[in-house]
C-alpha cells in the first residue's frame, strides 16, 4: 500500500480533489478533521491545554475553538505547543487507520492536510500531491464559506502559511484549481501515475 499526502493553502479545494479521488475508490483520511476530534476528546490533550490556556479552554466539555484561535494566532509559542501536542496524536490515529484500510484491501491511502509540509508529517507518506490556486479566487472561495471571516483576517490566515513556491520543492504532483483547467482529468492522471506505482 501507499501513502499519499495532499496538502495546499486554504481555499485552494483540497476536500474538492479529495472527493474526486473518494469516487475513484482511494480511502481518505481527513488529518484536520481528526485533529478536532482528538482535541476534543482526548484526556491529555484536555488536560494539557486546561494547564496552558486555563478552564476557559473548554466550554461545557468542548474546546472553545475561538478562544483556543485567539491564544495561537498571533504568538509563535502558543501555537508549536498545540502543534506538538496534537501532531503526534493524528500521525499515531492515521497509521491505525490506515493499517484497517489495509486489511480491507486497500492499495493507496490519502491524508489530506492543510500543514503536511509544516508539521513534517509528508516525511511518513510515499508521495505528496500540492492543489494550488490563484490567491484572488482563493480569497473569494473563503469569503463563501466562512462569511464572518473579513478579507484582511482570510489575508492574515493566508500569510501565514507557507507559499505555493516552498510547497512545491516538496510536492511530487501539483493539481490547479483555478476553474480554468479541469479537476478530473487532473486527478485521474495522477490517480493512474500512482496506481501503477502500488
Amino acid at each position: 500500500m501507499i501513502k499519499v499526502g495532499i496538502t495546499g493553502g486554504i481555499g485552494t479545494g483540497k476536500s474538492t480533489v479529495c472527493k474526486l479521488f473518494a469516487s475513484l475508490g482511494v480511502p481518505i483520511y481527513d488529518a484536520d478533521t481528526e485533529a478536532k476530534k482528538i482535541m476534543n476528546t482526548h484526556p491529555l490533550v484536555h488536560q494539557k491545554l486546561v494547564e496552558q490556556f486555563g478552564n476557559e479552554a473548554f466550554l461545557e466539555g468542548n474546546l472553545n475553538r475561538p478562544f483556543i484561535a485567539k491564544q495561537v494566532f498571533n504568538d509563535e509559542a502558543n501555537l508549536q505547543f498545540i502543534n506538538q501536542l496534537v501532531h503526534p496524536l493524528v500521525g499515531e490515529d492515521f497509521e491505525q487507520w490506515t493499517k484497517k484500510q489495509a486489511e480491507l484491501g486497500a492499495k493507496m491511502v490519502l491524508k489530506e492536510a492543510a500543514l503536511l509540509i509544516e508539521s513534517n508529517s509528508h516525511k511518513t507518506l510515499d508521495y505528496l500531491i500540492l492543489v494550488t490556486s490563484p490567491l484572488e479566487l482563493r480569497i473569494d472561495r473563503i469569503k463563501k464559506r466562512d462569511t464572518q471571516r473579513t478579507e484582511s483576517e482570510i489575508r492574515a490566515i493566508i500569510d501565514k502559511q507557507l507559499p505555493d513556491s516552498e510547497k512545491k520543492k516538496f510536492a511530487d504532483f501539483v493539481i490547479l484549481n483555478d476553474e480554468q483547467n479541469l479537476l478530473i482529468p487532473q486527478v485521474l492522471s495522477i490517480f493512474k501515475d500512482l496506481i501503477y506505482k502500488t
